[in-house]
């Protein structure tokens, strides 16, 4: 008996003393760098249990011994959050669960540029990696605000649209509760309308309160708008580009956004304004002018005759034929 004893107790020191090794090692383990020489991305599923995780892990590269992640995981009882995550080089796999106990998910970002149509928008969305479901087949043109959007795998689609909807209604409330006294708008509709052509009419920031002053002082007496860029929407059915230059015949064609035949605003927007569109043309710059074309350097410059008006045309198009020349 007593030697039984003996042998019972030296068998129970040799046990803990190879869980002792056990607990070291993979305590070591655990606080070691990790496999991976480059970031590392894992999209762990909802429902998904410690096991589960933690081969996801392994498959990816960013943990090199799923069974002491496991084991580390059961011991502190640390709860790991399903979500789309990106592990940094050599993460340990203290760090790798501390990412996934932190919820910090991958951010997407979609950018939708000002001046877009909304048809381009949706197509943008359609085409976003990460998201889910189906877009929209169509929203009302100008309803969606162009700007850069993040978003995390397993959102949709729609959801992702409803909120560019919701920033473009905020936008265009928050202006119209700023807009300068006495202009020619009835509505945040019609702003809206009128910011779509000031954004389609100028590419540069500056310019934008001094266009929108064109186009307010034109409504103003009475004129015409007289805007390509709302002849090019009509005739591109609301794609918003053609594939050549205008011509008099499209001037003279008859449709609701040929501004040279209509009076007063087209019947909607023309292309997603961005939030200094919408600001200009609320607060236009205090001005008279009521004509502008290409300046032949990416601006425009501006007059308040016709005949100042023709002259500054003229300078543009002999710009466009000293180009003309020089293509070979």
């Amino acid at each position: 008996m007593r030697r039984a004893g003996v042998a019972i107790v030296a068998l129970l020191a040799l046990a803990v003393a190879a869980g002792a090794m056990l607990y070291v090692k993979g305590r070591e383990a655990f606080f070691a760098p990790g496999p991976s020489s480059s970031e590392v991305v894992a999209v762990v599923p909802k429902g998904a249990g410690t096991e589960r995780i933690a081969r996801i892990l392994a498959d990816a590269g960013a943990i090199s011994d799923p069974l002491v992640f496991r084991v580390a995981a059961r011991l502190t009882g640390a709860r790991l959050k399903a979500g789309e995550y990106a592990f940094p080089p050599g993460a340990s796999m203290a760090e790798a669960m501390a990412i996934l106990v932190s919820g910090k998910v991958v951010q997407h970002f979609l950018t939708v540029p000002e001046g877009w149509t909304a048809k381009q928008a949706l197509a943008a969305v359609a085409a976003a990696p990460a998201l889910e479901g189906a877009a929209p087949d169509t929203v009302p043109e100008g309803s969606l605000l162009p700007e850069t959007y993040a978003y995390v795998r397993g959102d949709t689609r729609a959801q992702l649209v409803a909120r560019m909807r919701g920033a473009m209604d905020k936008a265009l409330a928050d202006a119209w509760a700023a807009r300068a006294d006495g202009l020619p708008l009835k509505s945040p509709e019609e702003a809206l309308v009128l910011a779509s052509i000031v954004e389609r009419e100028t590419g540069v920031a500056e310019e934008r309160p001094r266009v929108a002053a064109v186009f307010v002082n034109r409504l103003r007496l009475g004129m015409k708008l007289q805007s390509d860029p709302t002849v090019i929407y009509g005739l591109s059915d609301g794609a918003g580009v053609l594939d050549r230059g205008l011509t008099r015949k499209d001037l003279e064609t008859a449709h609701p956004y040929n501004t040279y035949e209509i009076a007063g605003l087209p019947p909607g927007p023309i292309a997603l304004p961005g939030r200094a569109a919408l600001q200009a043309t609320l607060a236009p710059a205090d001005t008279r002018d009521l004509y502008f074309v290409a300046d032949g350097s990416g601006g425009h410059v501006f007059a308040r005759t016709l005949d100042e008006h023709n002259r500054n045309v003229a300078k543009w198009r002999a710009v466009e034929r000293a180009r003309t020349r020089a293509v070979p």
